[in-house]
Order: structure tokens, then sequence, then C-alpha cells
């Protein structure tokens, strides 16, 4: 290399700078390689020199401006996955680019300057003249990036990058929180999450605790409950011609927790899922009938599987055939399917379980799961699913109850169609009314249930679904509100775990190796990931 040299003033005409910016394709065997790496010039040493070599190749520049698609379009390096063919590539890989910057480590006396910027920037059309102490501060315009987010979702760069932004950039939280079209927003992200299946573990938790951050906020609560949508066709189990965003959010969550108890079985995820839920129930409005009915079925559902663990740890070779039946035969999307002796049988076997609980809680489970050990004959063995699962079970059911609860104290009025979903399974809520670990926050579901319960028996038999939901709302305006006892209210708050870069450092690497296009890694060298956690 560097046989012919050049002098900085020729480059503007070298033929061979000419051809490589140019038009027509290059053969990978033409000897024009050969002759353009042939030559040299001298390195500038000095400002004037510098200033020179940028005048002299300004017109290459710019015809290499698109040297970029050919590269991406020519098969060079790894493909684009199919959520990033209609992005630019260019963008894709300055993204990529921010995101491994911002993540580097911060050294103990020398911030990350990247991540500075990121957490301090601030919008162009803020109404206060630009100034800050931060070095790395600088403005942008928050309405193009906005719109930039909303529209890239899909792929999990631009989630991650949401994600830093909402949890870092008061800023931006602050915009993105009072923008009126948070569907456009809020959308993409459950897409995600009821897609689940097709994405990975990674893209789902951090589509989901951007939820949860967004749920932290009241005024959000609120405003996605006056948000009416038309016609989700993404949804596949039930048509929704007409449906608030709020009712929405809470069918998607609801449905990955369910996928993530019968699958994954991940309990951070259901602990954020639980936790999202948990910050909006307060501000439950006007709940889509299938979201209120989907809310007391996905609690029934753990009501009874609840029964069924307590009966197979306290009594494993009792091989009741009838309860089995009960369990197997409930549909995956929660709905009942249990006939009235199955009914019976199991309000009988709970008042019998709930009874010997109430004794002494903690003491028998932990009798119960040493005669379990001993039946399989080593205290080494590892306990059975149903077994492991108890203590997750109770304490999806603990929280469920408290956010119905949550919804009856403060917005009862305002949901007819969650009472009316809790009337229809009320047979199964009043089994637990005695539970040790559910008593107190039984207290008010009870209460309701046995008001309104009074009201329809007054009202007389055979009454129609319409005349069911105005005697519910009559009773909503008539019950005292300090009938009710009043509860700390349900809030949570994501914090990152104290060593996230053990987390995101090696995600982000698994989406430059993954997505970064014209780029090649050898997969035999990586040691940061897995080769499956893209």
């Amino acid at each position: 290399m560097g046989a012919n040299s050049s002098s900085i003033s020729e480059l503007p005409e070298n033929e061979y700078l000419k051809k490589l910016s140019g038009a027509e394709p290059i053969s990978e065997n033409d000897p024009f390689w050969n002759q353009l790496l042939s030559f040299s010039f001298t390195t500038p040493t000095n400002s004037a020199d510098l200033k020179l070599l940028e005048e002299a190749t300004i017109s290459v520049c710019k015809s290499l401006a698109g040297l970029w698609t050919v590269f991406t379009l020519g098969g060079v390096g790894s493909k684009p996955p199919p959520q990033l063919e209609q992005c630019s590539p260019l963008a894709n890989q300055s993204l990529l680019l921010l995101l491994v910057l911002a993540n580097l480590t911060d050294a103990p006396d020398t911030p990350n300057p990247y991540r500075q910027a990121i957490m301090s920037f601030k919008n162009t059309q803020g109404f206060t003249a630009y100034s800050s102490s931060n070095p790395h501060a600088f403005q942008i315009n928050f309405n193009s990036l906005y719109t930039a987010l909303c529209e890239q979702q899909k792929c999990d760069q631009a989630t991650l990058l949401l994600y830093m932004l909402l949890h870092q950039n008061t800023n931006v939280r602050t915009y993105v929180l009072a923008r009126t079209d948070i569907e456009n927003l809020v959308l993409p992200i459950l897409e995600i999450l009821y897609h689940v299946e097709e994405r990975n573990s990674h893209h789902v938790y951090m589509a989901l605790i951007i939820l949860l951050i967004l749920t932290e906020d009241d005024g959000f609560n609120r405003s996605i409950h006056e948000v009416i949508l038309k016609n989700i066709n993404w949804y596949a189990e039930r048509v929704l011609t007409e449906i608030s965003l709020g009712s929405l959010l809470i069918l998607v969550v609801i449905r990955t927790i369910q996928y993530n108890m019968t699958r994954t079985r991940d309990k951070y995820l259901h602990t954020n899922c639980l936790a999202a839920l948990a910050n909006m129930s307060a501000q439950f409005r006007s709940l889509h009938q299938y979201a209120a009915q989907r809310i007391i079925s996905y609690t029934c559902r753990h009501l009874r599987r609840y029964v069924y663990v307590l009966d197979k740890l306290y009594f494993p070779h009792s091989h009741c055939s009838t309860l089995q039946h009960c369990f197997s035969t409930l549909s995956d999307n929660g709905e009942e399917l249990l006939s009235l002796t199955c009914s019976h049988i199991l309000r009988s076997y709970a008042a019998s379980l709930f009874s010997l609980l109430s004794k002494k809680h903690n003491k028998v489970l932990e009798q119960a799961t040493q005669s379990l050990r001993g039946s399989l004959g080593s205290n080494d063995s590892p306990l059975p699913d149903y077994a492991q699962d108890l203590n997750v079970i109770e304490e999806v059911i603990r929280m469920m109850l408290e956010i119905i609860n949550s919804c009856l104290t403060n917005s009862l009025h305002h949901n007819p169609n969650l009472v009316y979903a809790l009337l229809y399974k009320r047979d199964l809520f009043e089994q637990f009314r005695t539970h040790p670990s559910f008593q107190d926050i039984m207290q008010n579901i009870d209460l309701v249930i046995s008001f309104f319960s009074s009201r329809l028996e007054q009202a007389g038999a055979e009454l129609s679904v319409e005349r069911v939901l105005e005697i519910i709302k009559q009773g909503a305006v008539a019950l005292p509100k300090d009938r009710l006892r009043k509860f700390p209210e349900l809030k949570f708050k994501y914090v990152e775990e104290e060593q996230p870069e053990e987390f995101f450092i090696p995600y982000v690497w698994s989406l430059v190796y993954n997505s970064a296009v014209a780029l090649y890694w050898n997969p035999h060298d990586i040691q940061l990931f897995t080769m499956d956690s893209g």
C-alpha cells in the first residue's frame, strides 16, 4: 500500500476516488481495489493541512452519502431483522451506538458523559431560555422524538431507548405524560406484550417496565380510561369494536400474567404485571364488560387452583378424581366450566382446608411440606410444582383481591360491570372470607357482595342483564362509603437493581450482534451473552 503518492490538492480529481463514490457497481475481484489502495498521501500535521483536506474531499464525501445503502443491500455482514427492514440502516446503527455508549460503566470519579447527556437533555420547544450548568446537556425536538419512538417500538433497541428516557430523563417523562395522544405510544407497547410468544424475554421486560413507570402517574391512570379505541384487530380472543385504552391495558396485562404463570413461570414478570394493575386500580373507570369479567375470572381461577394445591399438599394420597376433574376442565382463558356438583365439592373442601389453616397457618404448611418430602423418600428431593407454586398462587390471589378492593373502595360507582362480574362469581369468593391470609382484604369484598345480593333479591327473580346493571348503579349511590374499610393506597414504583449493568450491557451487545447491519461478529468469540438471548 502507498506505492503511488497523491497530494491533498489532487484528491478531488483522483479517478479512483471518483469511481469509488460513483454510481457504477464495482466487482469484488476488480483490480480497481488494489489500485485504490496503492495511493497514499501525507497525514495532516496542523490545522491548516486539516482544513485543506476537508475542502479537498468535500465533493467525494457528498457522493459517498449513499454508500451505506450499497453496503446494506449488497449482502455484506448480517441481514437486518424483519422489523428493521423499513427503518433507516444508518439510524439503526446510530441508535445501537448510542445505547452502547450510554451503558458504559461509570468510573468512580468520572460519570459516563453519554449517560449524563441522556439524563439531562431538554426540549427545543420549551418556553424558557436554554441554559444549563451541565456540560453534557443539549436540546432536541421532543415532538419529533416522540413520533419516532411511537413508530419504532417493534424493535428492541427503540423500546430500550424509551425505557432509558422515561426512567432517567424527567424532562422526557413529563413531556410524554402530558401528551394528549398517549395511545400512540401505549398501543405498540401493548402489542409487544400481547405477542409475548414471539418476543424475547428482554423485550417483554422493557415493555412491561415502561407500563409500570407510566402507571406511577395518577394522571396517566385517569386519562387512559377517557381514550376510546375502535376495532383492535390484533386482539384475537374477543372482538373489541369499542373499548377504552385503560380496559385494553388491563386485558393485555392479565393475559401476560396468565401466559407467564402457565409457561415461563417468571416471578419477576408477574410481580411487575400485578404492580402495574395495582397502580391503576384506584382510577379504574367505566371498565369494559370483558375487562371486568377477566379481572374476576382470573382471580377465581387462582382461588380454585389454590384449593386444589392445598388438597394435594395436605392429602397427597387422596386421589380425589372429582376434584382433579374440576381443575382439568378449566379453560386457558379462565372461564368457569365447573358444574354445580363440582362447585359444591370445592365449597366443602375449602371450608375444611381453611378451618385447618386458620389454626396455625405457617406450622400447618411446614408440617404438610415435611410430610410430602417424607413420601418422596428424601429431604433433598425437589418438591412437585404444585407445592412450589403454593406461595406464588397465594401472592397472586392476595394482590388480585387488593386490586379489586382498591377499585371498589375508590371508584365503585364508576364500575358497575366489575360489581356484576363479582356477583356472578360470588359463591367462590364467599369461601375465602375465612382464609387467614385473606380475611382482612375480604371484608370490603364480602360487604359489597352482601349489599348488592340483598338488593337483587328484593328486586325479584328472572332479572335481565340490563335490569341487574340498573340495580347495581342505583345501589352504588346508596351504599355509604364509610362502611368500606380504608386500606393504604396501592402504589408501586420501579427501582433498578443494584447492578443494572449486569442485565443491560449483555442485552445491548446482543442487540448489536443481532441487529447491526453490515457488521460481522464471530459467534465463536461471543462470551458476554448466550446466542439465544437476542
